[in-house]
């Protein structure tokens, strides 16, 4: 079950990557980053009201606290003004990395400590993206920079999160990190939306649309779900496969070209997937940073 939950997140990020593209061809990166997450925000306190969710309590508003500065602010922003310049196959590439990214920030935020093989396993699977990225010509760029900046952050939203979700549940904690941020994203998203053209195509809207409710909200639902019950590190590999999913994306709807070096590729990641999910991971049964308070 949570190779299933972890996957069906990643199904859902898959697609932020092109709809993000589509979006900030004609509308401003900044109200795409962040105001999708002003949106999404009714959207959480909704669904928190209706369910009359108790109050996080001061620890894990600590931790919410940076799951939100990963989550709803860094990653959202610093992709969106990338993809003003890459392509979402070339930005899908470079966010190879994020799954190492992931595995280290589970051993310092979520208390987890992943075996050797685990290590052999993820190196093997970055290697591959990173070997495919090289025959791919992806050079590095300022929008490679702001990409890069956007998976570390990224990153430690995802650990944080993962680990804040074995006590709150997945859904519970990404409503609140984009709820509590509230203040913060609706008058930058009404500033963007004021200081910008609005008259956008339909694609613009579907792809804003589809960042708003899906990415920024509802496919943390199994994501974290995932992470909690998984292991940040273990569940966090399964995001080998995103690049390659936003590529087959980026072929069907933007028309970019998918060779047979994806092909190979993907089957050298997707063994690297198998590989880590028959690993030992050992986790500290809460994570410090909650349970701490610090």
């Amino acid at each position: 079950m949570p190779v299933l939950l972890g996957f069906l997140g990643v199904l859902a990020f898959s697609f932020t990557l092109p709809a993000t593209r589509v979006a900030v061809e004609e509308l401003d990166p900044v109200f795409v980053g962040i105001g999708r997450e002003a949106l999404a925000a009714v959207l959480a306190g909704a669904i928190l009201m209706a369910v009359r969710a108790p109050l996080p309590t001061r620890p894990q508003l600590k931790s919410l606290a940076i799951v939100a500065s990963g989550v709803v602010f860094g990653w959202p922003l610093f992709s969106a003004l990338a993809l003003q310049g890459l392509t979402s196959a070339h930005s899908a590439v470079v966010i190879g990395i994020l799954p190492a990214a992931t595995a280290v920030a589970a051993v310092l935020r979520a208390g987890e400590h992943p075996t050797r093989g685990f290590w052999l396993a993820s190196l093997a699977g970055l290697a591959s993206v990173l070997v495919f990225a090289a025959t791919q010509g992806a050079g590095v760029s300022w929008g490679d920079v702001q990409i890069l900046v956007a998976v570390a952050l990224g990153a430690i939203g995802y650990a944080e999160g993962g680990a804040l979700a074995r006590e709150m549940g997945g859904w519970r904690v990404i409503c609140w990190a984009v709820f509590l941020s509230a203040p913060l994203t609706i008058p930058i998203g009404a500033i963007a939306a004021i200081g910008s053209d609005l008259h956008a195509s339909s694609d613009a809207w579907l792809g804003f649309a589809y960042v708003t409710v899906i990415s920024a909200l509802i496919g943390f639902f199994p994501w974290y779900a995932g992470l909690a019950r998984g292991g940040v590190a273990k569940i966090g590999q399964i995001q080998l496969i995103q690049p390659l999913l936003t590529l087959a994306w980026s072929a069907l709807l933007l028309d970019e070209h998918i060779g047979a070096a994806t092909m190979v590729a993907s089957i050298a990641v997707l063994a690297s997937v198998v590989a880590t999910q028959r690993t030992r991971v050992t986790r500290s049964s809460r994570p410090p940073l909650v349970t701490s308070g610090q």
